[in-house]
């Protein structure tokens, strides 16, 4: 019997793993470039963690201080849970830019629809072109770094040498013609 046998759910949990890591690591990203932009723009921080939570599981910080790590924690535990969303999406065989994409639609898209349910935001149609083009690069900066290092992680696993196989054999066929002949 092998101890390593790979099969279905040894790939979802190591999918899920490197996920959560890497969404620990975009967590961190997303946090540093927030703390630049508001340095920068001198907005304060977001009340949105805050507010979905006292809607949602009527978390209610009784000062400012409880406000802050509330908003520390749910900030972290929410975007280091996005992370799986990056593990599901790499075992489809997704891989870089692509993948990064699809996670960051994901991510975002969630975002616009979610806050402004809790009023936690406005509605993206009332909201200005300049704030939503800085949420949207927040989002950005956390699902491509989220990318990187779930690709770095799950490079040289069982998933990956298939889709580098299945890559190598699509390159091969156009060298040879043979795909535009199959696609004729």
């Amino acid at each position: 019997m092998k101890l390593h046998q790979e099969n279905a759910l040894g790939e979802l949990g190591r999918a899920i793993g490197n996920g959560l890591l890497a969404g620990v690591a975009a967590t961190a990203a997303i946090t540093i470039s927030q703390i630049i932009e508001m340095s920068i723009t001198k907005r304060q921080p977001s009340q949105a963690p805050v507010k979905v939570a006292s809607e949602t599981v009527r978390a209610k910080p009784t000062n400012e201080e409880d406000k802050g790590k509330l908003s520390q924690e749910i900030h972290w535990a929410y975007g280091t849970a996005w992370g799986i969303s990056r593990g599901l999406i790499g075992l489809t065989g997704l891989k870089g830019l692509p993948a990064a994409l699809v996670h960051f639609v994901t991510v975002w898209g969630t975002s616009l629809v979610m806050l402004p349910h809790y009023d936690a935001t406005k509605p993206i149609q009332e909201r200005e072109p300049k704030d939503l083009a800085i949420d949207g690069l927040h989002h950005a900066v956390y699902a491509m770094t989220a990318g990187l290092v779930y690709d770095a992680l799950d490079a040289g696993s069982k998933t990956q040498k298939r889709v580098d196989r299945l890559d190598r054999l699509i390159q091969h066929l156009r060298f040879k013609g043979l795909l535009n002949t199959i696609r004729s």
